[in-house]
């Protein structure tokens, strides 16, 4: 069997399992066993793995006797370190009415916060934990799907033409059969999984969406009052498509957007990004942003350089002037990439309309 196929990660995978009598070496990933004693009593559970999994006393005894091991669960945690799905914004924004700061997302940062710098090896164990199931989760969704990243910055504001044509980007990926990921973030990240939201819309639906979240442009002052204007749209238009987001918790100042129908949510920023560029096999686009686009640009350069991966993955940068004068990234790229395989996959164009086929013709 390949890994996938011995991760149990719902109960009505569990009950599947269970009814043919065995579970042993399965790995069960945070499924709630308080109801199924009398299944665990009965089958076989040698060299399973439950981690994360309430279960009565008896039943723990017994699994343990059978020689599998049991990671309990970790009390009084905002997150669950073992989980076996990726995050909804549903999940993630739990309890909104009453403020942003009630909700999970809020209370995993302060959680952060408070023990990042302790040098509590526990703390940072359970963070290991949780990205490494995070990324599985990842894994286990994409599979299969042809990946393009939007890498842009959060200081693009809702109302801007800029947010739009993100949006307007995202879209026409969606609708082209790519599956969109971002940085999960808001600005021009929140813009292209909104566009991917509504690719299965009617045409007019984005502008009506934008009017809605205009009234919102930003995630500051309020958090809050910017998530309420997403779920609002969302209230609007239910039937929305798929996308990916993929943020961290690093950036605490930045919320999740509610837009992405998959949110793999980090807390450590660095294998968040190198996740995020690695899965966006068919290419990755740069819209305008600051130091953190900066850094993506070269981060996926870096391998592709070296050609460590398949082959080099296309690379589009958007808004010639900005990525040549406001922020000269595409001077050096271009100088980087000379005489190396990656100097065919890689794109300077004036506007979002020219992506699409950009990204054909460096495939």
């Amino acid at each position: 069997m390949v890994n996938a196929d011995i991760e149990i990660e719902t109960l009505a995978e569990f009950d599947r399992v269970v009814a043919r009598g065995s579970l042993s070496g399965y790995r069960i990933q945070s499924v709630n066993l308080l109801q199924r004693t009398f299944a665990l009593l009965s089958a076989d559970t040698s060299a399973a793995v439950f981690l994360g999994c309430a279960m009565e006393p008896d039943a723990a005894v017994k699994v343990r006797a059978d020689g599998a091991l049991v990671f309990p669960p970790v009390p009084d945690l905002p997150f669950d370190p073992y989980r076996g799905l990726l995050y909804s914004a549903e999940e993630l924004f739990a309890g909104l009415a009453e403020g942003y700061e009630s909700t999970p997302d809020a209370l995993a940062y302060a959680w952060f916060q408070e023990t990042k710098a302790d040098g509590d090896v526990f703390s940072s164990m359970l963070r290991s934990l949780h990205d490494d199931a995070v990324s599985d989760a990842l894994d286990e969704a994409l599979a299969g799907a042809r990946v393009v990243g939007v890498m842009g910055g959060h200081a693009m504001a809702r109302g801007t033409d800029g947010y739009r044509g993100a949006a307007e980007l995202g879209r026409g990926l969606a609708r082209g059969g790519l599956t969109v990921a971002t940085g999960g973030g808001p600005g021009a990240m929140e813009a292209a999984n909104l566009g991917a939201y509504l690719a299965p819309a009617p045409d007019g639906a984005l502008g009506e969406a934008l009017e809605v979240l205009a009234k919102a442009p930003s995630f500051t002052p309020s958090v809050s009052d910017w998530a309420r204007a997403a779920f609002a749209v969302r209230e609007r238009w239910p039937a929305g498509g798929d996308s990916v987001g993929i943020p961290t918790w690093f950036y605490g100042h930045e919320p999740p957007n509610a837009f992405a129908g998959r949110i793999a949510k980090y807390f450590s920023n660095a294998t968040r990004e190198d996740g995020l560029l690695a899965r966006s096999t068919a290419g990755v686009v740069f819209l305008p942003g600051a130091a953190g686009t900066v850094q993506e640009v070269f981060d996926n350069a870096t391998p592709n350089y070296y050609s460590s991966a398949a082959g080099p993955t296309p690379m589009v940068l958007v808004d010639r002037r900005h990525w040549t004068e406001e922020l000269p990234v595409w001077p050096l790229l271009r100088a980087l990439a000379r005489g190396r395989a990656m100097e065919s996959r890689i794109a300077l164009v004036d506007s979002v309309d020219e992506v699409p086929d950009a990204l054909a013709a460096l495939a």
